[in-house]
This record gives C-alpha cells, sequence and structure tokens, in this order.
C-alpha cells in the first residue's frame, strides 16, 4: 500500500465501541430451540444458565422500534403488551423465530413470525435481561443498564 493510500484508510486505529466482552457478557455456549419451539438456553463464561423463552425474546426486541414502543407504555424488556382499556383480547399467535443467526461476535438476531427481524440481541443486552429469579431480584431495587 503506498503512502498517499495509507492516508486514505482512517480505520486502522479504531477501536470498537462495545465495552469488551467479560465473563457475565461472554456467553460460553448458546442452544436455539427452534424445532421445539422452548427457546432460547445460554450457558455463560461465569458460569451462570439463562433461559429465554420466544414470547419473552419478542417482547424485549432491542431494535428502535419497539424500544420506543415500550418506553411510551412504560415497559421493560420482556414484558408483554398491555390491551388498550376496553379493547376486546384478540388472538395472536405465539411469537416463534422462523430463523437464528449469528451477529459477528457480539449478537443473535431472529426473524420472528410476525415478520419482525430489526432486532440485534448482544450478549450483553441478554444477560441484562435474564429472567432468572438470580438475576431479576437485583433488578427490582435498581434500574437496568442501558444499552
Amino acid at each position: 500500500m503506498r503512502q498517499s493510500d495509507r492516508a486514505l484508510c482512517d480505520t486502522e486505529n479504531m477501536q470498537s465501541p462495545l465495552p469488551p466482552a467479560t465473563a457475565a457478557t461472554d456467553p460460553k455456549s448458546v442452544k436455539v430451540n427452534l424445532t421445539t419451539g422452548t427457546g432460547v438456553n445460554i450457558e455463560w463464561a461465569d458460569g451462570h444458565l439463562s433461559h429465554y423463552g420466544f414470547v419473552y425474546l419478542r417482547d424485549a426486541c432491542p431494535c428502535a422500534m419497539c424500544e420506543e414502543e415500550r418506553s411510551k407504555a412504560g415497559r421493560k424488556p420482556g414484558d408483554p403488551p398491555k390491551a388498550a382499556p376496553g379493547t376486546l383480547p384478540m388472538f395472536k399467535a405465539a411469537a416463534k423465530p422462523l430463523s437464528a443467526e449469528g451477529v459477528g461476535k457480539y449478537a443473535i438476531k431472529f426473524s420472528w413470525n410476525d415478520s419482525h427481524d430489526l432486532g440485534i440481541y448482544s450478549w450483553r443486552f441478554l444477560r441484562e435481561i435474564c429472567p432468572c429469579t438470580e438475576c431479576q431480584a437485583p433488578a427490582q431495587s435498581s434500574p437496568r443498564l442501558s444499552v
């Protein structure tokens, strides 16, 4: 590469804006149970085990559109939407991904049966929203980290 070309490429010294992975945010293994529809199991590098149901994950979608909808309704990631007062409940198929794929080494992405596929679920985000009793206890007493 010529010196003049090198001046045009300024990405060599760029650092990732993502915080470095820790044992708490780095998965040791990830199992997505698409066929059985039972959800996602993650064993974290620090030994913690997390299970996420697909409905919970869909309700926690981290995309900008879903995040805005949740914040307007005062819901946390994973909380189901509330029906407007006076509306009749409508049948809605349970959320289930049609496919799942890794996004680099930092996240997973789902294509849902409601045609939504914008959310990129980082490992950090998934650890923060872990629905287990152990993780939810501290979350009740302190606000969640923003992702």
